[in-house]
């Protein structure tokens, strides 16, 4: 039987609601188109995955308080601003099947958007000098600012080595989901060392929830995702490195020809698919997928027993198990 978010949300039910109101508190303005804007955005919101890695970090490493709020709050807002300013740079119509801030109110006002948020979200660290907490979320903003540009920076030549590409999960996807384990356990009263575990458990969470959305790609299961849009993007992912490092130098020019000159040709694409498959791409990264997972439960199970704790293993589950 699929774990389902609200049962794993069951020890932070409370805490989820509380953060539901003081977030939406925390995006409003007093300007009425901004306020709008605001209003469209919560609407539109997600699973909240973030918020909840938040909750229950801190509820492992310690006892929740109002500064575990400021820190979902925190990562939420500059999160969202990154998403926001995301669409206007992928020139994205859509995010979560909405309509995006872009598409509707066009790129000038996206940017300022996403410039309100990331202020109200250093404001809301400084006024309540949570400095620490500020100082996570903005290490992690900067990586995965540099993630992004390095994936850019390669993918013009296709020469990503399996540790670059490594290195680009880290900075654009992991660098998040560490910094949520960090605010959590930093908020609830946790030492320096179990801090540092947290941030070590949520860099292999976030290692094996890339690694699985990279597989998406390739048709493993049946989802709302378009097969081999990380191909026509010409972005090199795991199942693809591997399978070219496998490969003859014919077999490598062709699907490199391929995804350089033909990246918009939907046989073509299917054909870099089949190629991946017939490699064992997609079992080598689902094999690499479930070491990130092994290691993190054992991180995780250097913890004391909690609802928490079980809740934390179950939404890691949850990660690897997704559909989309």
């Amino acid at each position: 039987m699929p774990i389902k978010i609200s049962d794993i949300q069951i020890p932070i039910a409370h805490e989820m609601a509380e953060f539901e109101k003081k977030f939406r508190n925390s995006m409003k303005s007093n300007v009425m188109l901004l306020d709008k804007i605001m209003t469209y955005i919560v609407k539109r919101k997600g699973k909240q995955m973030r918020p909840m890695f938040v909750f229950l970090s801190a509820g492992t490493t310690g006892r929740i308080d109002e500064s575990s709020y400021r820190g979902a709050s925190l990562i939420e807002l500059l999160h969202t601003a990154t998403l926001v300013h995301d669409d206007v740079v992928d020139d994205s119509n859509y995010r979560r099947g909405f309509f995006s801030v872009n598409a509707l109110w066009k790129n000038k006002i996206a940017v300022l958007v996403g410039d309100f948020l990331l202020s109200r979200g250093m404001l809301l660290s400084i006024e309540n000098e949570d400095f620490t907490l500020l100082k996570i979320v903005s290490e992690a903003i900067r990586e995965m600012s540099e993630g992004e540009l390095l994936q850019m920076e390669k993918a013009r030549k296709l020469n990503i080595t399996e540790e670059i590409y490594y290195d680009i999960i880290r900075q654009k996807t992991a660098s998040l989901i560490i910094a949520c384990c960090k605010v959590g356990a930093a908020s609830s009263g946790a030492d320096a060392n179990a801090i540092a575990r947290m941030g070590e458990f949520g860099e292999k969470v976030g290692m094996a929830f890339q690694i699985k959305d990279d597989l998406f790609d390739y048709g493993v299961q049946e989802i709302g995702k378009p097969l081999g849009i990380d191909i026509r993007e010409k972005k090199m992912t795991l199942p693809l490195i591997y399978a070219l490092r496998n490969a003859t130098w014919v077999e490598k020019n062709n699907i490199k020809g391929i995804i350089k000159n033909h990246s918009e040709n939907t046989k073509k694409v299917n054909e870099v698919i089949h190629f991946v498959k017939t490699k064992g791409g997609i079992e080598y990264a689902e094999s690499v997928m479930t070491t990130y997972h092994k290691d993190a439960i054992k991180i995780l199970n250097t913890f004391p027993p909690s609802p928490s704790r079980t809740s934390l293993e179950q939404l890691v589950q949850y990660t690897i198990d997704r559909v989309k």
